[in-house]
């Protein structure tokens, strides 16, 4: 049976039929009559099956027994040309091997149709369904695509440590690493914890963000970006939060916030196009079976030109659009989704890059207007999602930063190599990061954010 080498079934489904094949796959489904057996293989590379044709004649009942929904199998055949619909080939089997049963009565991903919820917790099968399969490959060419994107620009791609001591946002919430015994930690004189006995010898945790660290080498090497894992402590337990995921940060010296909202609304048409043109199979199954305006709604976004408006205008827009919020809305208020959607769907029917926010909401990093109240801050924002790129230009003056960082009385200890570039030859630089599941979130059409990233993690969950 291995004299063949095993053919992708995505491939096969582009062959001209002729050839004897080695195909390997799980089965999603088995029907027939007397006389014939149709099996549906699918191996993951495509979100189409092949279907395999078993004469009854050759293949007795036993020898099919165990091919079952869920089971792995290995079926060596003639390619044909297919008389029924769906397909255009179709393997007439010679012979087959079963490499792994799956016992039908226990196996839960049967025929019928299964909530997202419920795949939820069978997190180690849930790969193995046509939704989750075409949401993984489409998590994978975004990757690509964004590596594709910025080699092309020159940019270079930078890691930043998982591991920090730093909190880029200010927000406090952290996890913490360390290797002390939690139990009896060991203590100074006034009762509080002595770090300096843990591992690095002072308080660590894992990074919220790449930026800070991803500015001092776009100080260095011009442009930057960094594709990693972030982590955010906050026990929000909503469909658009995680608290372990990935951000794209570029940053780029030179770059004044025009130049970033370019490139920002450049590198997100990048990759909406990207998808269209290379994951369609897999984007018409989720328009189909979840979003019937999914393709639409991709293919509007990259034709449109985003619109740019300052906050203090979007706040009139939502205090004069006799909309009831949750939450209400006034000059110096951070925006919520709710507030966000109203103008991308309600009001523009377009995304949206709003900039220019109260300092105040805002975080220390970023370059202040001479108005002394708002900052260079750009959010872009999408149907459906709210904020999708959230990114400023960053105040290059050492006056300034130190200032603002003293107002919100963090501790410059922390900070003071970030402090430090402002010292030497410092430069206009700005930048913005992109939440990976997010994009992922907008361009499947998932609802929840747990289903674009293979196993979520959030609050009372780290299963699997």
């Amino acid at each position: 049976m291995e004299s063949h080498k095993r053919v992708k079934v995505s491939e096969l489904l582009k062959r001209d039929p002729g050839a004897e094949v080695l195909a390997k796959g799980w089965v999603r489904t088995k029907r027939g009559n007397k006389n014939i057996c149709f099996v549906a293989l699918n191996d993951g590379s495509t979100v189409k099956n092949i279907q395999i044709v078993f004469d009854l004649s050759v293949f007795n009942e036993e020898s099919l027994k165990e091919v079952t929904t869920g089971a792995c199998i290995a079926v060596t055949g003639n390619l044909v040309a297919s008389v029924g619909s769906g397909q255009s080939v179709e393997i007439q089997a010679k012979e087959i091997k079963v490499l792994g049963s799956a016992d039908p009565d226990t196996y839960p991903l049967q025929k019928k149709g299964h909530s997202l919820e419920f795949l939820r917790e069978i997190g180690h099968l849930r790969p193995r369904t046509n939704t989750f399969g075409c949401v993984f490959r489409i998590r994978h060419s975004m990757a690509f695509a964004i590596h594709k994107f910025f080699n092309e620009k020159g940019f270079f791609y930078l890691h930043t440590p998982i591991i920090t001591a730093s909190d880029a946002e200010g927000a406090g919430a952290m996890f913490q690493v360390t290797t002390l015994d939690i139990s009896n930690p060991p203590r100074k004189e006034d009762g509080s914890i002595d770090y300096s006995q843990d591992f690095f010898g002072k308080s660590a945790n894992l990074t919220v963000s790449g930026q800070l660290e991803g500015e001092l080498a776009a100080l260095a090497l011009g442009d930057i970006y960094t594709f990693g894992p972030t982590f955010r402590a906050e026990n929000s337990n909503t469909p658009r939060h995680l608290s372990e995921f990935w951000m794209i940060e570029p940053e780029m010296a030179f770059y004044e916030i025009k130049d970033n909202m370019d490139l920002a609304e450049e590198f997100i048409k990048y990759l909406v196009q990207y998808a269209l043109d290379n994951c369609m199979d897999d984007l018409q199954f989720l328009n189909d079976m979840f979003d019937k305006e999914l393709i639409e709604r991709l293919k509007s976004v990259v034709s449109t030109e985003f619109v740019r408006l300052p906050y203090t205008q979007g706040v009139e827009i939502l205090m004069n659009s006799g909309q009831k919020f949750e939450y209400p809305v006034s000059w110096g208020t951070d925006l919520q989704s709710e507030h966000e959607r109203y103008l991308v769907e309600k009001h523009f029917m377009k995304p949206v890059i709003l900039t220019d926010y109260p300092k105040d909401i805002k975080a220390f990093y970023m370059k202040q207007n001479d108005d002394g109240k708002t900052v260079r801050a750009m959010d872009i924002l999408f149907p459906k999602i709210g904020e999708i790129i959230g990114g400023s230009q960053r105040e290059e003056s050492l006056e300034k930063l130190e200032r603002r960082i003293d107002e919100l009385k963090m501790e410059r200890e922390t900070l003071w190599w970030y402090v430090e570039t402002r010292k030497f030859g410092s430069a206009p630089h700005s930048g913005f990061g992109l939440g990976f599941e997010r994009l992922l979130l907008f361009v499947t059409g998932m609802a929840n954010i747990r289903d674009v990233i293979p196993f979520p993690r959030a609050p009372k969950n780290a299963e699997f």
